[in-house]
C-alpha cells in the first residue's frame, strides 16, 4: 500500500488566530459557559462586568503549560516504574498596549478602585503598593480565524486567574509604544471545579466538525 493511501491531511483544518481580544472582569461576575448560540452560529454577548483590555502587541496572546513529573526508580529498572504529575499549570502572557484604567491597575497592582485623577489638573499619581495584588478575574482569550462557511471562533477561559507576572516597560521614541507585559496564571474556582476551559464555535467550524472527526451530540 503506498503512504499516499494511508495519509490524512486536510489543509482546510489548520487554524491562526487573525484578530483577537482578552476579556477581564471580576469574580463575582457570571463565568463564560458558551460562545455561540444559535443553528446559525452566532456570537454569544458578554454579561456585563467583562472588559477588553485593547489592543495587544503582534505576538498576540501567548499560553503556555507547565507541568512537574514525581518519579519512582526501582532497582533493576533502568526507567522509573512509576510517575505521578505534581504541578500542571496554565499562564497567559499578553502584552497590552493601551494606557487605560484597567491596564494601569494590572500592571502596577494598585487597587483601581482608589485611582483617580485630580479635580483641577487631572493629574494621575498611583504609588507602589507595599505588597503585591492578590486580586482574582475572570480572564477571557476570544481568537478569530475565517474559513469559507464563516468565522471559527476559538476561546480560553479562566474562571479564577492572577497576575503572577509583569516583563519590562521600556520607554522610547522608536515603534513600540509604551506597553503593559503581564502574565495571568489559572487557578481553579472551587464552584466551576476547573482553572481553564477551551471553547470552540463559530458557522465555519459547524461545518468542518466531519472532517475534524467530532461527532455531534445525538
Amino acid at each position: 500500500m503506498p503512504y499516499s493511501a494511508l495519509k490524512d491531511k486536510k489543509t482546510e483544518l489548520i487554524r491562526k488566530a487573525r484578530d483577537g481580544s482578552c476579556f477581564i472582569a471580576d469574580t463575582s461576575v457570571a463565568a463564560i459557559t458558551a460562545i455561540s448560540t444559535g443553528a446559525t452560529p452566532t456570537l454569544s454577548a458578554l454579561t456585563t462586568g467583562y472588559e477588553d483590555i485593547g489592543w495587544i502587541s503582534q505576538d498576540g496572546a501567548s499560553y503556555a503549560r507547565t507541568t512537574e513529573v514525581s518519579e519512582v526508580n526501582s532497582f533493576g529498572s533502568v526507567e522509573p516504574t512509576r510517575s505521578d504529575t505534581t504541578r500542571d499549570t496554565i499562564t497567559l502572557s499578553v502584552t497590552a498596549q493601551e494606557t487605560r484604567l484597567t491596564t494601569l491597575g494590572l500592571y502596577t497592582g494598585a487597587d483601581i478602585a482608589n485611582i483617580e485623577a485630580d479635580a483641577t489638573s487631572g493629574e494621575v499619581q498611583i504609588a507602589k503598593p507595599s505588597r503585591p495584588g492578590f486580586k482574582y478575574y475572570r480572564l477571557l482569550g476570544l481568537f478569530v480565524d475565517d474559513s469559507d462557511a464563516g468565522e471559527i471562533w476559538i476561546a480560553r477561559f479562566m474562571p479564577r486567574a492572577k497576575v503572577t507576572e509583569v516583563g519590562e516597560q521600556v520607554f522610547t521614541d522608536g515603534d513600540d509604544p509604551i506597553s503593559y507585559p503581564i502574565t495571568f496564571q489559572g487557578y481553579e474556582d472551587s464552584t466551576l471545579g476547573y482553572s481553564h476551559k477551551w471553547f470552540f464555535g463559530g458557522p465555519g467550524w459547524k461545518a468542518l466538525l466531519s472532517a475534524m472527526d467530532i461527532p455531534n451530540a445525538s
